[in-house]
């Protein structure tokens, strides 16, 4: 299931002096390299010290929490 593309009929496209269209009248291709090429940026792992010290916050509050919860109802 090939399709056959065949170039258009000079004769009858309009514009087209005889002989084809010059060089010079053809617009350039498309580039080959886009936007995103080129080294990219160094990327850090890991966590940054202000979430980690965050949670760790709420760790600590929770537990405390849950400990104090199971002294006041053993009493």
């Amino acid at each position: 299931m090939s399709a056959q593309y065949s170039d258009p009929d000079p004769h009858r496209t309009p514009d087209v002096p005889p002989g084809g269209v010059p060089p010079e009248e053809t617009p350039p291709g498309e580039g080959s390299t886009g936007a995103e090429t080129g080294p990219r940026d160094e990327q850090t792992r890991g966590w940054a010290t202000g979430p980690v010290v965050i949670l760790g916050i709420v760790v600590v509050l929770c537990a405390a929490f849950f400990i104090a919860y199971a002294v006041i109802v053993a009493l």
